[in-house]
């Protein structure tokens, strides 16, 4: 709340200064009483002109942009005619504009009157610093023409970059994000480099033929808006195919999994909640059965209706996944909000009748839903996908037509299932047989430490599980790296160094190949992850990383440092826990160091003093 006062306060101060500063500099510069019949006549043409090119703005893509050539009038007068005369114009139109724009209140426009102002007598101060002569074309000094555009374009930017920033009432942070999210500074550069060019075209048709010349710019921008907006309407057209689902006219699959990337990065950034429920219509395939897929077609628009009616006003993406599953991204929502959301709307579609449901099991419309949250440790937004997914099925394993939470609780790996995965993963290890024997051996000894630490850790089943299975294969990305540098007895070239470090991106690609081991992916693509933030691929820090990833760090690095290696000196067990606790804290995260250090104290020194003694 107090930042929220800061901000207005802060608003209404800079406005406030703005609109003082624009209006001094109009009666100090816009005198009223100095000009001839002549010139009232040229500032009644402009005045004209610009209220015209206003109201036949040029669109351009995307939805919502659009260039006015109001500039390139102001600066083509201003050239010519000085800044008194510019200064009439820009109060005529700017009066006629209030009067007739009632949905704009009216500080808007005396600011952006001032700020108007402020840009043109910069700009023609510029113009004579550098050696410009209103009135004269000289193109042997165009830098004057130039430079004097690049400070009415950072005037202009500076101006509007403030306002937002005091207008928003959220962080400085998200305020700067917005204007470059939003193109301002991309934009802006490319519609005052077009009105420059524009500008310096009305100068020599107004040098030349003065009324016709003004005539014929107002017919050319007039016709140009007609054309722009032709072609808005075709982009649009195009555009609305490319991210809409042509049966449901929900979003469609890849722009919901852009939005969702996009949504993923700023919930990180700015810690905000987010969640995300996928849902698939029960028994689909048995109304389909029934009734025809002409009606099934049917259906899934209908229910694609009622969902995008639900979520209405509420600010959630809402996307067509793909056959009969659907998909709700909700920003800013805890998962406990999102589970309330969609079990009230699948109660509401429970009473929603449509023809032919009384033939399938429930005789009603129903879905089965998962819902997931963005956690800490999620390093991408396919984890989120994942987790929802897994949520999903679980509902459907209940009986259908409910709604359930991700809980790794519930969504553990039977013994089987476990069995099946680990061997599977065997097979896919076993071919460093034949590459390298090393990393064979390796990652079967990362797998033993990490069923012994699984037990020592406060973690789920599905977790354990996880761990497990990750140690097997983190290092699987390595069928990718060529065998004589696997094998190199010497130190590495940096050259080679970087091939190795890519074995991490190639591993998480050979896996996902498979979406049963999804759940496995971070610990593969991120054990290389320091805790200071120093480690690799992505140089993530502290809790940034999974904490599955961060117990298998030590796990890999101790294997490492006390088996032989081509690029690295043996260690003793007892050399690496002092290797282990120096780097606590920057390597390592030092809680999970101090209980793998605990395993290696009580279970393998005492056995390997044993051997010595004996």
């Amino acid at each position: 709340m107090n930042n929220e006062r800061s901000f207005k306060s802060y608003f209404i101060v800079y406005t406030s200064l703005v609109v003082i500063s624009g209006l001094v500099i109009f009666f100090l510069k816009g005198n009223f009483f100095n000009h001839t019949l002549k010139e009232w006549v040229l500032i009644y043409i402009f005045t004209a002109s610009i209220l015209l090119v206003n109201y036949f703005v040029v669109h351009i893509p995307p939805k919502g942009n659009s260039i006015s050539m109001d500039s390139a009038i102001y600066l083509a007068c201003l050239f010519l005619f000085g800044i008194e005369l510019t200064l009439k114009v820009l109060f005529l139109s700017s009066t006629i504009y209030l009067m007739y724009n009632k949905k704009v209140v009216w500080w808007k426009h005396l600011f952006n009157f001032s700020m108007y102002c402020l840009m043109l007598v910069g700009t023609y101060y510029s113009f004579l610093g550098l050696g410009g002569d209103a009135g004269v074309i000289d193109i042997h000094n165009i830098s004057s023409y130039i430079v004097s555009l690049m400070v009415y374009f950072i005037l202009n930017t500076l101006l509007i970059s403030l306002f937002f920033i005091f207008f928003s009432p959220n962080s400085l942070f998200e305020a700067f994000k917005k204007i470059i999210k939003t193109g301002i500074l991309k934009e802006s550069l490319v519609s005052y480099i077009f009105s420059l060019l524009l500008s310096l075209v009305l100068v020599i048709l107004l040098k030349e033929e003065k009324y016709f010349g003004l005539f014929l710019f107002t017919i050319l921008v007039v016709l140009l808006s007609f054309a722009f907006r032709k072609f808005l309407y075709l982009y649009q057209d195009v555009s609305e195919r490319a991210i809409k689902d042509h049966l449901t006219g929900l979003y469609n699959h890849g722009f919901f999994k852009e939005t969702l990337k996009e949504k993923f990065s700023d919930a990180k950034l700015l810690q905000q909640p987010l969640s995300l429920a996928l849902l698939d219509l029960d028994d689909f395939k048995k109304y389909n059965d029934c009734n025809g897929h002409l009606q099934g077609d049917k259906l899934l628009k209908f229910f694609g209706d009622l969902l995008q009616k639900g979520a209405e006003g509420k600010g959630y993406v809402v996307a067509r996944y793909g056959g009969e599953e659907f998909a709700v991204l909700m920003p800013n929502t805890k998962k406990e909000e999102a589970f309330l959301f969609m079990n009230r709307l699948r109660k509401q579609i429970n009473d929603t009748y449509f023809t032919g449901v009384e033939y399938i099991p429930y005789r009603c419309l129903s879905f089965s839903c998962g819902v997931a949250e963005m956690e800490k440790g999620m390093h991408d937004c396919g984890e989120l996908i994942h987790k929802a997914d897994q949520a999903m099925y679980y509902a459907k394993a209940q009986g259908k037509n409910n709604v359930q939470i991700f809980d790794e609780h519930n969504i553990s790996l039977n013994a089987l299932e476990f069995k099946e995965d680990l061997d599977a993963l065997e097979q896919q290890v076993k071919i460093f047989l034949s590459k390298d024997v090393y990393t064979y051996r390796h990652s079967k000894r990362v797998f033993t430490y990490a069923l012994e630490m699984s037990d020592r850790l406060d973690l789920t089943d599905h977790e354990k599980q996880t761990l497990i299975l990750g140690a097997l294969i983190h290092d699987i990305g390595k069928l990718e790296v060529p065998r004589d540098i696997l094998n190199k007895k010497g130190k590495l070239e940096p050259h080679e160094w970087e091939i190795i470090k890519k074995h991490v991106i190639w591993g998480k690609e050979i896996l996902s190949t498979e979406k049963r081991f999804e759940d496995v992916l971070p610990l593969v693509e991120l054990h290389h992850e320091r805790y200071d933030g120093k480690g690799y691929p992505y140089g993530l820090k502290g809790e940034e990383i999974p904490k599955l990833a961060r117990v298998l760090c030590v796990i890999d690095s101790f294997d490492a440092m006390t088996t032989e290696r081509p690029y690295q000196r043996t260690k003793t067990f007892e050399e690496a826990i002092i290797e282990l606790r120096r780097c606590a804290g920057t390597q390592f995260d030092p809680i999970y160091a101090e209980k793998f250090i605990e395993l290696i104290e009580t279970k393998y020194l005492p056995r390997i003093n044993e051997q010595m003694s004996g």
